[in-house]
């Protein structure tokens, strides 16, 4: 069996349940983009060249909103920025993988990143390959959802209204499932009074960036307290 066969055969497994979650996921925002009034084509390749979940969810709206490239730079710096420090992490992991680091880079997703960083890989499989698959599997099945989603959002047509309520949902049970899994919620703390200070401060039309950067500037002044919980 060669190299790459084997750290495909390796790989796969670590990422089915990525594969039940990006699929729900990718129909629920391909189905979203249609029913906005979108190509099936606009999720579809959306999904291929941006290639991050919650910010895919909230371009919707970008792109139905005033053009303001400027606010939606910020934005997109502010949703993304913990690939900042997911990016310093891996800097000795991708060491030595070639070309293959390119693709790395633009692939390297919450859960590419949980599984790269935390599998112990055998010494029989290759590193960078197996680090390469990860990423393009999980990048395989987000794609496979939204392109699902907006086939589906194409042909059926009914009443969806409240739809897009579901990135609101996401991060609810994302936080939901961070609080239940912690016995300290400092995190959670600074994410939420940061949330509600500035939509106090800013209103509900101008909090969004503000409170975003309220909470990066905080986790990195606390970091290693917050790494010590």
């Amino acid at each position: 069996m060669g190299t790459k066969q084997k750290a495909l055969r390796a790989a796969f497994p670590h990422t089915l349940p990525i594969c039940a979650g990006f699929l729900f996921l990718g129909i629920s925002y391909g189905f979203l983009m249609v029913t906005k009034g979108f190509s099936p084509v606009y999720p579809i390749f959306m999904s291929m060249f941006i290639f991050a979940g919650s910010m895919e969810f909230v371009t919707v709206n970008l792109l139905l909103s005033a053009f303001n490239p400027i606010y939606a730079f910020f934005l997109t710096l502010m949703v993304n920025a913990r690939h900042i420090f997911y990016g310093i992490s891996m800097l000795e992991k991708y060491k030595g993988t070639g070309l293959k680091k390119l693709y790395l880079i633009f692939g390297m997703c919450d859960e590419s990143f949980s599984i790269n960083c935390s599998t112990l890989i055998p010494s029989s499989i290759d590193k960078g390959w197996f680090m390469f698959f990860v990423t393009l599997l999980n990048h395989i099945y987000w794609v496979a959802g939204a392109t699902l989603g907006a086939v589906i959002g194409s042909f059926i047509k009914f009443n969806t209204e409240g739809i897009d309520f579901v990135l609101t949902c996401l991060f609810f049970v994302i936080f939901l499932e961070q609080w239940l899994g912690s016995k300290r919620h400092i995190s959670a703390v600074i994410g939420v009074l940061s949330t509600v200070i500035c939509l106090f401060v800013f209103g509900s039309g101008g909090f969004i960036i503000p409170s975003m950067a309220m909470i990066l500037v905080l986790f990195t002044l606390l970091r290693k307290k917050v790494e010590r919980q």
